[in-house]
């Protein structure tokens, strides 16, 4: 062992016990407290602990199959890599359900036994690293509940091998396995004879309630806001499963009407919503009637009809157009066929609300644009699932299966598509990650029609009855098919397309993907099949299997809900795997990869991609966007456009859209500035200016010095000059009295400082008054900065962690040129000294450039020079000046990224100092050369990294 790993540790010991402003302290391997918050949960702690360990012991009174289901993810990548662990539960209570334990014989490199111990009520997880014990010891069992989301108090601690704490641990748990049995089929069979099952409420029944849950009560409220303007209809988008037929019942109920009509496009919907109805609004069984097929219950006081029916003329005739004050039409998105546009036309009620889980489906008519742009509401999947509206998932990403060395990729042939072989691996999987307290209904979705009947032949064959289902079978076909599943004759459909909406089947539990992932919105609509809550089912289980798809990147960003647009986005979800409420994503390592490389390989604000989120919202809205409205209703961000290289700024994409916005050169010089520099809100003093000129042609400093007070903006002497320096063009000009090119931001100052007064110059003045476009598209880049700075501090130069380019900090530094590009790893200015470190191990870059930047603790992190340098350099000199005296001249501004993947951005991560006793020439060994001098010193961060933030840099 070495004796800086024991010092680590005995200080991380000594800061959590005895004094942390005097100890040095390491994220790992200081004790800490375990909470469960929104970014840091048991789980995560518990899981970062499986990944690095080389075994693992656990003492568990309670165990639930809600949470085995991702355990089982982290288990297999360990079994690859030949770990093996140990667990100890028991029977106490009978809380334990004989399924877990089911589920606990399939861990191949888990043993399992269970403690005889009267009493036996330990909650502890124990793991063996290279040199030292982990020990998590607290409140929290191995639930879901436990590890996610209750208020559990859970203390992790580390000791030596020789360490009194580890041999407690060691001969407590010894002890208590000894005393143990092994867990068996045989006693398995016998604890299912004495087993009574808790009766438990199930979270079904909470979606029977006729009060409205939280979300529902806002759309309620927004509901009435918007009719109070008098707005004649409504739309209010809601992800499957979270009751909006409950609440379109609720909205009927608060609103009254004389007549109410139901419209809807299927029978099988009609039935299910009119007793909804019934059940929240009461009243006599004759007040709600049908109006479909020969069933013509007309005189209604709440009707539900058919479009089929009702878009009949004969059947229209029996109505006058005032008939009912409130029409709604659920499933809104097939409004604009039609035989609804029929009825738009010949009804005139009071109120049209139009309710659905996909606005954006409608091909040829905008559906925003029927209901008159009014977006009543809107509760997307994230949100809902948050709110614990659904059934919460274990998405579960695992690679697929291999012939010939080869990944199931797009040109598969079908032979290996249904082949025997995939069969095989693919029960294989859903046994291992499947449940055994309830018999499976599932739905598999694969890629082709011919490929679902032959795995629906094939699981059939092998004791799995299932059935393929197309878009050329009848709809009574389907409806059997769906009883089959319902009542238990079925276990699986096998679809390719047809399920993604419309369909409303409770049970499912399983959701099977065996396809290309084409799009983010269809990725969710399948995934939501299952997640309609039902009773006894805790939870639904997706399966994905990843093959060698170009589209793969899309998991991340539909799991997500991300629109930004930004592949660091992505990659965090894919590193951390966070949980949504008490849901969970889990990938296995294998399966990241391919993610990764997809990810790598698409350009996410491509023109195409930006064009559709364009068309998106234009529809939405029923104008032309504006920057503003996208960063507003996040549909994608605003600085996606400014960061887009094939564009200069929003007028030359609105150009290319066919919109008539025509500009004069120096107006688009202008507009490109503002949005290339100033638009990313990460200062707000130049937005700030420029807001005051365009409302008046002077503004005098101690105007602009209160405006900035208003804001809480940071002042001094420097960051005003360097405003000037910025809005001159003078920080551009890398060269003293070099013109900048005309093509890119004109050659003129914005604006002039005089007389302690700034005024825009003459011709920019112009051109506000005289360009309508210009003016509005500059007032947009304003407006949507100035939003964009509420992301960040104002009082300070930068944010802690928050991403910024090397030229973004010359800016903040207030330095007065950008001297981004020969900056490289650091700058030693007279001040300050911003240090960029791309965080990579050894073993991932290039043996030429072997510099191993690595946090030692949570707080320190090890980094060098450029080469050749050595102490008596004048750079380094100037850097160290003062260090030895704890009295360093230079302010260490230190950025960090985790790869050059993630692109020009690095993480801030706050002022740092050298530590004296660390610093030290070492030499830096390149193959078949002579070794360069660098000199090494240990930097410590004055607020040390949480664990979330030490995950997403490192991705340990």
């Amino acid at each position: 062992m070495s004796s800086r790993f024991e010092q680590t540790l005995t200080d991380s010991v000594l800061n959590s016990f005895i004094d942390q402003t005097h100890y040095l302290t390491n994220r790992e391997l200081a004790p800490s407290l375990i909470t469960n918050t929104a970014k840091d949960n048991t789980w995560m702690a518990l899981r970062a602990q499986l990944e690095h360990c080389k075994s693992f012991s656990f003492a568990v009174a309670f165990i639930t199959l809600d949470i085995l289901a991702p355990l089982k993810v982290i288990l297999a990548d360990l079994a690859i890599k030949g770990i093996k662990g140990r667990l100890l539960t028991d029977n106490y209570l009978q809380f334990n359900n004989p399924a877990v334990f089911e589920e606990l014989l399939k861990l191949k490199n888990v043993e399992v036994r269970l403690a005889q111990t009267q009493g036996f009520h330990v909650k502890g997880y124990l793991f063996e690293h290279e040199n030292y014990t982990s020990a998590i010891i607290g409140s929290a069992n191995l639930t879901r509940s436990a590890l996610l989301v209750n208020k559990e108090w859970n203390l992790q601690v580390n000791s030596l091998q020789n360490g009194q704490l580890t041999e407690q641990f060691k001969n407590e748990y010894r002890a208590l396995w000894q005393d143990s049995i092994a867990l068996s089929a045989e006693w398995l069979a016998e604890y299912k004879k004495t087993y009574q099952e808790q009766k438990r409420i199930t979270r079904a029944k909470a979606n029977l309630e006729i009060t409205p849950n939280k979300m529902q009560k806002q759309a309620l409220l927004a509901l009435s806001e918007l009719r109070k303007t008098g707005a004649k209809r409504g739309l209010v988008v809601s992800a499957t499963g979270t009751g909006k037929t409950y609440l379109a019942a609720l909205d009927v109920k608060q609103y009254q009407p004389q007549r109410f009509l139901f419209i809807v496009h299927r029978e099988q919907i009609l039935k299910k919503a009119c007793a909804s109805f019934q059940t929240i609004i009461g009243g006599q069984k004759d007040d709600f009637g049908f109006l479909v097929g020969q069933k013509r219950q007309i005189g209604a006081k709440y009707l539900f009809a058919t479009v089929q029916t009702l878009a009949k003329p004969e059947v229209q005739a029996l109505f006058s157009p005032s008939d009912f004050d409130y029409i709604l039409i659920d499933e809104a998105h097939r409004s604009g066929a039609k035989s609804y546009q029929q009825l738009f036309a010949y009804f005139k009620p009071k109120f049209w609300l139009g309710m659905t889980a996909t606005p954006e489906r409608s091909d040829d008519v905008s559906i925003f644009e029927l209901f008159d742009y009014k977006v009543a509401y809107e509760i997307r999947l994230q949100d809902a699932l948050s709110e614990n509206m659904l059934a919460p998932f274990h998405y579960i990403g695992l690679q697929d299966y291999e012939y010939a060395g080869k990944l199931i990729d797009d040109k598969t042939p079908l032979n290996k598509l249904a082949s025997s072989e995939r069969v095989n691996y693919i029960l294989k999987q859903l046994k291992y990650y499947g449940d055994s307290s309830l018999k499976t209904r599932g739905l598999i979705f694969c890629s082709r029609q011919e490929e679902a009947f032959e795995l629906a032949e094939l699981l059939t064959k092998r004791g799995h009855n299932s059935q393929a289902l197309t878009n050329q079978q009848s709809v009574i076909t389907r409806q059997n098919a769906v009883k089959k599943l319902e009542n238990g004759q079925l276990e699986y459909l096998i679809t390719v397309d047809i399920f993604n909406e419309g369909i409303d089947i409770p049970c499912v539990n399983q959701v099977v993907l065996l396809r290309n992932t084409q799009s983010s919105i269809v990725f969710i609509q399948q995934l939501g099949r299952g997640l309609r809550k039902y009773p006894n089912k805790e939870y639904v289980t997706i399966l994905d299997f990843i093959g060698n798809y170009k589209n793969n990147y899309l998991i991340p960003l539909a799991l997500s809900g991300d629109r930004s647009c930004s592949r660091d986005n992505a990659r965090t979800t894919l590193a951390l795997q966070q949980t949504i409420g008490i849901s969970t994503i889990n990938f296995t390592k294998i399966a990241q990869k391919q993610i990764y490389a997809a990810l790598q390989a698409v350009k996410l604000d491509a023109l195409k991609n930006l064009r559709e989120q364009y068309r998106e919202l234009k529809a939405q809205l029923g104008r032309i966007p504006l920057l503003y409205d996208f960063q507003r209703f996040g549909s994608i961000d605003a600085r996606v456009w400014a960061k887009n290289n094939s564009l200069d700024n929003y007028a030359s994409f609105l150009q290319k859209e066919g919109v008539k916005c025509q500009l004069s050169l120096y107006a688009q010089q202008v507009l490109t500035f503002v949005t290339k520099e100033l638009v990313n809100g990460m200062r707000a003093h130049e937005l700030i200016l420029l807001d005051m000129l365009m409302r008046k042609n002077e503004v005098s400093k101690e105007e602009y010095l209160t405006e900035l007070r208003q804001h809480n903006c940071y002042i001094s002497m420097d960051v005003l000059q360097s405003v000037n320096q910025i809005l001159m063009l003078d920080f551009f000009r890398i060269k003293a009295g070099a013109k900048l090119k005309a093509e890119q931001y004109g050659d003129k100052p914005l604006m002039q400082y005089q007389n302690d007064s700034y005024y825009l110059n003459g011709e920019l003045q112009a051109c506000l008054r005289q360009e309508v476009w210009f003016k509005r598209l500059f007032e947009d880049v304003i407006k949507t900065g100035l939003l964009i700075t509420q992301e960040y501090n104002p009082a300070k130069q930068f944010t802690r962690f928050k991403k910024y380019t090397r030229k973004d900090v010359c800016r903040l530094l207030n330095w007065p040129k950008d001297v981004s590009a020969p900056m490289y790893g650091y700058r030693v200015g007279e001040k300050e000294c911003p240090i960029f470190i791309t965080y990579q191990k050894a073993t991932d870059i290039k043996a030429a450039l072997r510099y191993q930047n690595e946090f030692s603790t949570n707080g320190i992190i090890r980094w060098f020079t450029r080469s050749p340098r050595h102490m008596d350099s004048t750079e380094v000199k100037q850097l160290l000046t003062g260090v030895k005296e704890h009295r360093q001249k230079i302010v260490l501004q230190l950025f960090v990224k985790r790869s050059d993947a993630e692109g020009k951005g690095f993480y801030y991560l706050g002022n740092a100092n050298i530590l004296p006793d660390s610093i030290k020439e070492e030499q830096l060994p390149i193959p078949n050369k002579k070794a360069k001098q660098v000199v090494g010193m240990d930097l410590q961060l004055q607020q040390a990294l949480s664990s979330y933030e030490y995950r997403l840099l490192t991705g340990e």
